[in-house]
C-alpha cells in the first residue's frame, strides 16, 4: 500500500492536470445573433429556439444573444454585418440580398417554388442544404444554412377584388424582391415600400394591395382591417427559407463537433418552426374566414400564367448566372421526381370537390 501522502500528492496532481484540461476543453463562446426582426414569430420563437438548441446541444460552450433589427447593424444588411464580424451570427432572410445576386429568390422561395415540405425533402435530401452553403460562401463570405421554415402566403390583403389577369392588370402592389419583377411582367404597378408603412398606405388608397406573408405573419399587421379582400393560395411565394449566418473566421474557431452541432441546431429549428407556423397559420386563417373580409380564390387560368411567366423569368435569369442555372436545374430536377407524390399521397386536410 502506497503512503498516504504519496496519494494525496498523486490526487492533487490529477486534479491539477484536470484542471489545467478543462478550461481549454469547455471554453465558452458568447457570440452575438444579428436580426432583421423587430418582433413577432422569427425573433422571438425562430430566432431565439435556434440560439437555445446551441446552447443545449453545445452543453454550454456556445451561448448567443439574440439582438432585434437595427441594433448591430442596418436591418436590411445582415449580411454585411455578420461578414465584417460585428455580429458572429444571425438569423436572415436570404432574398434581402436579391439586389446581388436573383439566385437569392430560388434559394430562399418564389412564385410557384417549392412548398414547404418540398424546401425540407429538397434541402436535406434533394443537395439543397449543400448549394445553400456553398453559394453563401462563394458569393457573400459566409457560412448559412437553412434556419426556418416560411408558410405559404396570402397571395394579397386587396381595396381591389383580383381573381384574373386583367384584374391584376394596373394593379398598384406594394411587394419585393423576384416577385416585383414578375408581377411588372404581368402587368402590375408594383411598389417597393417598408413594412411599417404598408398599413398606412392601404388605409389612405396609396396602394390598391399588399403582399406581406402567411396568415400567421399578417394577421398582427391589422391588413385585414383596412383591405376588404383576402386573396389566396400565395402562388407569389408558396414556401421559403430563413437562415442562419455564422462569421468565417468564427466557424474556423469552431472544431468538428461543434461545427455538426450549429448544423444539427438549425435543422432542428427548421422542423420546429415548420410545425409552430403551420398550425399558428390554421388559426390566424380561420379567423379571417369568420371576419367580414371577403375570401377570394385566384382564377385556375390566372395561376397558370404565373407558372409560365415565372419559367421565363428563371429561363432568362439562368442564361447569365452560373449559380441561378445550378440551382434552378436542382430544383426543377427535384420537382420532377415529386410528380409522382399525388399518387400514394392523401391530400393534406379536406380537398375541394
Amino acid at each position: 500500500m502506497k503512503p498516504m501522502h504519496k496519494l494525496a500528492s498523486a490526487a492533487l496532481l490529477s486534479a491539477a492536470i484536470a484542471g489545467s484540461i478543462a478550461p481549454a476543453q469547455a471554453e465558452e463562446k458568447s457570440w452575438r445573433m444579428a436580426t432583421p426582426w423587430s418582433g413577432g414569430p422569427w425573433l422571438e420563437r425562430d430566432a431565439q429556439d435556434f440560439a437555445d438548441h446551441v446552447t443545449e446541444l453545445s452543453d454550454g460552450e456556445i451561448n448567443l444573444q439574440v439582438f432585434p433589427g437595427g441594433t448591430l447593424g442596418s436591418a436590411l444588411k445582415v449580411t454585411e454585418t455578420v461578414e465584417s464580424g460585428v455580429a458572429q451570427v444571425s438569423h436572415n432572410y436570404l432574398a434581402y440580398d436579391y439586389g446581388k445576386d436573383p439566385t437569392a429568390a430560388l434559394l430562399a422561395g418564389h412564385s410557384s417554388g417549392l412548398t414547404p415540405e418540398e424546401f425540407m425533402l429538397w434541402m436535406y435530401q434533394g443537395g439543397g442544404a449543400k448549394l445553400y452553403e456553398e453559394f453563401r460562401m462563394e458569393e457573400f463570405g459566409v457560412v448559412a444554412f437553412p434556419c426556418s421554415i416560411l408558410g405559404t402566403e396570402i397571395f394579397l390583403h386587396s381595396n381591389k377584388k383580383v381573381q384574373t389577369l386583367e384584374d391584376f392588370k394596373g394593379l398598384r402592389l406594394r411587394t419585393s424582391g423576384a416577385w416585383a419583377e414578375i408581377a411588372s411582367r404581368l402587368g402590375a404597378s408594383t411598389v417597393v415600400m417598408a413594412g411599417s408603412d404598408i398599413y398606412t398606405a392601404l388605409e389612405r388608397g396609396v396602394i390598391d394591395a399588399a403582399e406581406w406573408g402567411s396568415p400567421e405573419m399578417n394577421k398582427p399587421t391589422g391588413f385585414q382591417n383596412v383591405a376588404k379582400y383576402v386573396i389566396v393560395p400565395g402562388v407569389h411565394q408558396s414556401g421559403g427559407v430563413l437562415e442562419c449566418q455564422i462569421n468565417k473566421d468564427a466557424w474556423a474557431e469552431l472544431n468538428d463537433q461543434q461545427k455538426n452541432v450549429m448544423r444539427e441546431a438549425a435543422k432542428l429549428t427548421v422542423f420546429d418552426s415548420w410545425l409552430a407556423a403551420s398550425y399558428s397559420d390554421l388559426e390566424a386563417y380561420r379567423e379571417l374566414e369568420e371576419g367580414p373580409n371577403e375570401i377570394v380564390r385566384l382564377d385556375p387560368a390566372f395561376v397558370e400564367k404565373i407558372y409560365d411567366e415565372t419559367e421565363a423569368w428563371e429561363n432568362e435569369k439562368a442564361k447569365d448566372n452560373d449559380w441561378f442555372a445550378k440551382v434552378l436545374e436542382s430544383q426543377r430536377k427535384f420537382k420532377k421526381d415529386m410528380e409522382s407524390w399525388p399518387q400514394y399521397r392523401l391530400t393534406i386536410g379536406k380537398s375541394e370537390d
